[in-house]
């Protein structure tokens, strides 16, 4: 008899220690958010360069922006832009950059605006692109 009676203390002791490690698992998996939910998208995957010329009057490198707006809500994006002479980055060398701000976005909207970059050589054929962008809701 005294047999059983270690064996149920042992099962209980078992059953205390499984709550102890798998409790907290389970409440940090709950307290993380919807099961399911995605994570926020990057902000870089909302706004792309839709244009990129070269200004006749300046000889500056003009590089078109659009941003989408978020479901979210209304906000501004911060956006940067890069100039170089080929699309493909080489190590080592430093691109021009210029930041441009598309201030309120709002939800299902398509903004536009421009980004100027610096004086480019003549006959050599500019690329531009996003090189990182930020999105802020506007509070409110």
């Amino acid at each position: 008899m005294s047999g059983l009676k270690w064996q149920g203390w042992l099962v209980g002791l078992v059953v205390l220690a499984g709550l102890l490690v798998f409790a907290p698992l389970g409440l940090y998996v709950w307290a993380s958010g919807e099961p399911g939910a995605a994570p926020p998208r990057a902000a870089v995957e909302d706004v792309r360069v839709t244009g990129c010329r070269i200004d006749p009057a300046s000889r500056r490198v003009v590089a078109t922006v659009q941003a989408a707006g978020r479901p979210q809500g209304l906000g501004a994006y911060v956006v940067t832009v890069e100039f170089r002479e080929r699309a493909d980055a080489v190590p080592g060398d430093r691109a021009a950059q210029a930041l441009v701000r598309l201030p309120g976005v709002a939800p299902a909207a398509v903004e536009h605006a421009e980004a100027v970059g610096p004086v480019w050589p003549p006959s050599t054929p500019p690329w531009c692109g996003v090189a990182a962008a930020e999105f802020r809701p506007t509070p409110g």
